[in-house]
């Protein structure tokens, strides 16, 4: 099925998977802790010690900075962020457009330091290409667009069949919508440069250093990471564990593991991209309930992701990125619908991933200066740029300014926990359940959106 399972991701295949760093030598006093060593933490630090050289920063990561969902997701460096209709109904369109636009920048922002500080990681800014196989996908999609031109014109094109076609040639694509909001990256290359980025300007960054409890403050002494090696006290602590928060006491229920799985395919021939096209290098998606999404990697290859086995019982999460054989199959057939001339193509790599999903959908920032505790997070699978932002609202957070980034409507935004066993697990598997028979039935010639679906939203609360 694949000539690789697991081994943490294909983003490593050629680099090799790193051995973890020094690990916490015993306690420690800082002024600041970062639990977890993803883009979340690494991004949180950079800015921080830009902003204030003298800050003590230590991050301390579990295995190696972007073992995660930073090492091993799509590469979409895009605009989108998770709850964007959900802060406009609760907090207006206003601030939910100021949100939209600090996103749109942030796209920028990281090329520029990625740049700035010689991390290469295979960026090309070709934009997000998404595309509609059927008819209720195309509803969908110009929903989508018009939604979109609520946050300002020219943000996203509408595109006909033959328009999508000379972009990539998806075979029985009837329409698309193309942003110029994003662009592909290599993920793991951008984990090490600024895990290398932050180490050279002085961060603290223990690896192979599991956190197993975050402790508030209290009197005269502050909050706490503690470790089996020795715990870290600081002024403030803040996590950045995204999928793997669920590993930490008290936080079973914070936010969901959900599972996103991915293949890679060996080098494709040039009469292949002759014909699908694909000279921008845009990130490609689709309008599916249980989506896809994709990019050309920088040596030729298709690099596709879905859902496979969507949630572990008791929110456990997988081991060095193993996945089913039946995900790898799925994904197989999705390629093969998308790209008949690679149905021969061998998969060179699968592996899975977990990303955080909170009750709402909504990713939030927040410090609690009581506690001294902070935390960034449950993005639903589109954190490459949102962590970003996140890492230079907690520093804003951090250093007590009041900014545009401070009045965001993420921050301090609350989220009610997810439900007990076994209702967790019922529920999701549940949807999931629901978006793949709704995608059947669309598939087969319904001309609307499904009713399935549209149940399965309002159920998850998405």
């Amino acid at each position: 099925m694949a000539a690789v399972n697991g081994q943490v991701s294909f983003w490593y295949a050629a680099d090799g998977v790193p051995e973890a760093g020094p690990g916490l030598p015993g306690d420690r006093d800082v002024d600041v802790c970062v639990v977890g060593g993803g883009y979340t933490g690494l991004w949180t630090a950079y800015y921080l010690k830009k902003a204030a050289p003298l800050l003590r920063i230590a991050v301390l990561e579990q295995r190696f900075c972007g073992y995660g969902a930073s090492g091993r997701n799509g590469g979409w460096l895009y605009n989108g962020f998770a709850g964007r209709g959900a802060f406009a109904r609760r907090y207006g369109r206003q601030r939910a457009a100021a949100m939209q636009r600090m996103m749109d920048e942030a796209v920028g922002e990281v090329v520029d330091v990625a740049a700035a500080e010689g991390i290469e990681a295979d960026i090309v800014r070709g934009g997000v290409l998404e595309v509609a196989r059927s008819k209720p996908q195309l509803a969908r999609l110009r929903e989508h667009v018009e939604g979109e031109r609520a946050y300002g014109e020219g943000r996203v094109e509408l595109l006909s069949a033959q328009e999508t076609a000379e972009r990539v040639n998806v075979a029985g694509a009837i329409g698309g919508c193309w942003t110029r909001h994003g662009a592909r990256i290599q993920p793991a290359r951008l984990a090490r440069g600024l895990a290398r980025t932050v180490r050279e300007l002085g961060v603290e960054v223990y690896e192979g250093t599991a956190v197993t409890a975050i402790l508030p403050g209290s009197g005269h002494r502050g909050p706490r990471a503690v470790t089996p090696y020795g715990t870290v006290t600081a002024d403030q602590v803040l996590r950045a564990t995204e999928g793997f928060t669920a590993g930490l006491r008290g936080e079973k229920r914070t936010w969901l593991p959900m599972n996103s799985a991915m293949v890679a395919t060996e080098p494709l021939p040039a009469e292949f991209w002759a014909e699908a096209g694909w000279q921008g290098r845009e990130v490609l998606g689709d309008f599916a309930h249980a989506y896809m999404y994709a990019q050309r990697t920088a040596d030729d290859r298709i690099a596709l992701g879905g859902r496979g086995v969507p949630y572990r019982f008791g929110s456990r999460t997988d081991s060095d990125g193993g996945t089913q054989v039946e995900t790898v199959r799925q994904l197989r057939r999705i390629l093969d619908r998308f790209f008949p001339a690679a149905a021969h193509a061998r998969i060179d790599h699968a592996w899975a991933g977990v990303l955080g999903v909170p009750r709402d959908w909504c990713a939030t920032v927040e410090l609690d200066r009581v506690s001294g505790l902070g935390w960034a997070g449950g993005y639903v699978g589109s954190g490459v740029t949102t962590t970003n932002l996140a890492g230079r609202t907690l520093r804003d957070l951090v250093l007590g300014r009041d900014t545009e980034l401070t009045g965001l409507p993420w921050v301090g935004h609350t989220v009610r926990r997810w439900e007990p066993e076994p209702l967790r697990w019922l529920g999701v598997h549940a949807m999931y359940a629901a978006y793949h028979a709704a995608d059947r039935q669309e598939a087969a010639g319904r001309a609307t959106t499904s009713p399935i679906a549209r149940v399965a939203d309002l159920v998850s609360g998405r």
